[in-house]
């Protein structure tokens, strides 16, 4: 992709796609994947917890969307907050606990009384866990303010590339300096999947995927154009949509060329699809 995408003619909502999404890719190991739940299925159970991945794979997903932070002490941890109010019964900075003081929060009653008592999940836990169910994971580097990125890949990525298959893992960031860390560790695109995570796609979106060697492009779904998005198609390059709940209104983004969708309830997109499928 060194001279950037293909040039294409502009073209409207109603037209034809530009490659056929009607085959479910699940049944291709080497298939990106369709449906990923974001944080686990985190519309039925406490986000990115061991609970929420149980229920994932419960409910038919065979992917989630989990995020990953360092503790104080350097022990990784699935969480996406910098504080840990929001989804526990403590208060404060992540980075101010141990893996002692973490062990003892409820990270679920928040959610409902039936995941009272849920722990925070360390990521030697969680790979566990996606090994025994046999799922794929898009792991998240989460580098909130003030973190140190390099050491967050130093401390995650070693042993996610140990525990899952390359065809099994995405490893994403927002954060440019992890995603570099990333590339650094593990140079060969067939075994670490780099996804880079933005709000949008810049006009030269290529530059920054070409650099890492990417696997994919994970944007809003609401900022995403017809044009960008038949670009990004055209190429090598995946494109994923986070985080999308109406499967009615995503509809159009599949014509599009999005090869999977990130939501909080995939099987909303599953039911829908073979409801049009009954009906053709």
């Amino acid at each position: 992709m060194t001279q950037g995408p293909t040039s294409q003619p502009e073209t409207s909502d109603n037209a034809a796609p530009r490659r056929d999404n009607s085959a479910d890719p699940r049944c291709d190991s080497s298939a990106p994947p369709r449906y990923i739940a974001h944080r686990g299925l985190s519309a039925r159970a406490p986000e990115n917890t061991l609970a929420a991945v149980q229920a994932a794979h419960d409910a038919g997903c065979e992917w989630v969307e989990l995020d990953v932070q360092l503790l104080g002490d350097g022990t990784p941890v699935i969480w996406h907050d910098a504080g840990i109010k929001r989804c526990s019964d403590g208060r404060g900075k992540l980075f101010k606990l141990d893996a002692a003081s973490a062990a003892t929060l409820d990270v679920g009653s928040w959610f409902g009384d039936q995941y009272r008592g849920e722990r925070m999940a360390t990521l030697e836990a969680m790979l566990t866990l996606i090994q025994r169910l046999g799922m794929g994971l898009n792991l998240e580097l989460k580098v909130s303010r003030g973190r140190n990125a390099i050491e967050l890949v130093k401390a995650a990525l070693p042993p996610t590339l140990e525990a899952l298959p390359p065809e099994r893992l995405i490893v994403s960031s927002f954060d440019r300096h992890a995603l570099t860390a990333a590339r650094a560790l593990e140079s060969d695109p067939e075994r670490l999947r780099l996804g880079v995570l933005d709000d949008k796609a810049p006009k030269r979106w290529w530059q920054e995927t070409e650099r890492l060697s990417a696997y994919s492009l994970h944007l809003d779904w609401r900022k995403l154009k017809i044009k960008r998005a038949r670009e990004i198609a055209d190429e090598s390059i995946k494109l994923f949509c986070y985080t999308a709940n109406d499967p009615v209104t995503f509809e159009k983004l599949w014509d599009w060329g999005v090869d999977g969708v990130i939501s909080d309830d995939p099987t909303r997109f599953v039911m829908h699809a073979a409801e049009q499928r009954s009906r053709a």
